[in-house]
């Protein structure tokens, strides 16, 4: 599978200096049951690997990039932010509830950054084993709910997608 990722962000690279950067590119790279990984190459030229599950217009998604951020995001067609942020609270399965301060409230997307730490860690596992995720507001209240089904397997995937991102660092002063 590795080899797969590297064909794909070799060509996201090659295709940056040809001008061809005027829009967001990607390419589904792994899906299994709810999920699927893509590899990502934007306008910029910044490349960055994504484990989603999506129904309808909803999807909760785990980007990271070379630089191993881990950033979260609930996305709802309907939402409209207009900036600003938000506390939320998320639960997996029957487990105690997690709470996100000052998650970034943008367009139709809440974005939260995991610390790359022991708690992020522990965050990503019990994603990883979980069956349903659940946000909700800072009042407990639901607001969406998200199948974890598939989601162990897309989190490696999505690992071995960033592995390859550090294997080919588009900044030869790294």
């Amino acid at each position: 599978m590795k080899r797969l990722f590297r064909l794909i962000a070799a060509v996201c690279v090659a295709l940056a200096p040809l001008g061809l950067k005027a829009e967001t590119v990607s390419e589904i790279v792994f899906q299994y049951k709810a999920w699927e990984v893509q590899i990502v190459g934007f306008d910029d030229g910044s490349i960055a690997c994504v484990a989603q599950v999506r129904e309808g217009g909803e999807s909760f998604s785990i980007w990271s990039d070379e630089r191993e951020m881990v950033r979260l995001q609930f996305y709802s067609d309907i939402w409209e932010f207009d900036g600003g942020s938000a506390d939320l609270e998320i639960q997996i399965d029957r487990r105690a509830p997690w709470t996100l301060t000052n998650a970034e409230l943008y367009m139709q997307s809440v974005l939260f950054d995991i610390p790359d730490t022991d708690v992020g860690l522990r965050f990503l596992a019990e994603v990883m084993r979980g069956n349903v995720l659940y946000l909700r507001n800072d009042r407990g209240d639901d607001v969406q709910s998200y199948s974890l089904a598939g989601s162990s397997a897309s989190i490696r995937a999505l690992i071995d997608c960033v592995d390859v991102l550090q294997g080919n660092p588009s900044n030869p002063f790294q």
